[in-house]
């Protein structure tokens, strides 16, 4: 399958790449500059979509990079880097002569509204009560493309754990340090999902040809799964205590206000569809996810 990635050069798409890759498919990356085995997005927009089988979106500005201020102009990047970039590939698909076969986008659990008790599947509501599940919602009807014979996939994902980026990243050094602990109360859900998993999800979606609509991306214990209990297994792991709490004034000082949410409260994320479409988990577990990734 030839399989063109938005945004593939990132923390996911590499993972992705090289799983694709390794199950023999070809990739192209759709990224700011052209070159061996990519194009660039104006390349898209100026003479359409490559001959492919199967597109992915997985392009997006990084919302919890603590060196940007959140401000309307970071506000206004967050958004275009993945409404406008699902915008020109749904476009580039809807006018291709040859259009793929599949066409996946990867969103994000903010659609869901934070919650300690509500558990949400993938029919459940959402996307119109703040910030972030407003751009999920502009985001996933982006990618739309009525009367397109490609089937659609969004695959919302939860945080994201593995070794060489994402979230773990930046809290590795802390935890090694015996500096860790859980985010304010520590009592919020958590929902999580390993880097191996999430590509899997996205590759099974491509290679699944009766598949499409949402699935969530998070692990089944997911749902169980405070911040708390990641600080726990996430020292356990390392083997340091994680006794230092990070108040919620000081993950507000950091992120401001807007952001310090997707951190300071969480949602209840089941992957209902994700089971049921017959995909296995690698890491259903947290204990196992975070052992491979310390390792």
């Amino acid at each position: 399958m030839r399989v063109l990635v938005g945004g593939g050069t990132g923390f996911v798409g590499r993972a992705l790449t090289q799983l694709l890759r390794s199950r023999g498919h070809e990739v192209t990356y759709v990224s700011r500059q052209g070159g061996k085995d990519r194009i660039s997005w104006e390349e898209l927009s100026h003479s359409g979509l490559p001959l492919c089988d199967a597109v992915v979106n997985l392009a997006g500005e990084n919302v919890l990079n603590p060196f940007r201020r959140w401000s309307d102009a970071f506000c206004r990047e967050v958004i275009s880097s993945r409404v406008e970039t699902t915008k020109t590939l749904a476009k580039a698909i809807a006018d291709a002569e040859q259009p793929p076969r599949a066409w996946v986008l990867v969103t994000g659990v903010g659609y869901y509204r934070p919650s300690p008790t509500a558990e949400y599947t993938e029919d459940s509501p959402g996307g119109d009560f703040d910030f972030f599940s407003r751009l999920v919602s502009s985001w996933e009807a982006a990618a739309l493309i009525p009367g397109s014979p490609a089937r659609g996939v969004v695959v919302r994902s939860g945080v994201v754990l593995g070794r060489d980026g994402g979230a773990i990243s930046q809290m590795l050094w802390p935890f090694r340090l015996g500096l860790g602990g859980p985010l304010g109360s520590g009592l919020q859900p958590f929902p999580w999902i390993h880097i191996r998993d999430l590509a899997g999800i996205v590759c099974h979606a491509l290679e699944s040809e009766c598949l499409q609509g949402v699935l969530n991306g998070v692990s089944p214990s997911s749902p169980a799964t405070s911040n708390g209990t990641f600080a726990q297994e996430l020292a356990a792991a390392l083997g340091r205590p994680a006794l230092l709490p990070v108040p919620a004034w000081a993950v507000r000082a950091i992120f401001g206000a807007e952001r310090a949410v997707m951190l300071l409260e969480g949602q209840r994320v089941v992957p209902k569809h994700t089971l049921e479409s017959g995909y296995h988990f690698i890491f259903p577990d947290l204990s196992g996810a975070l052992k491979d990734i310390v390792a």
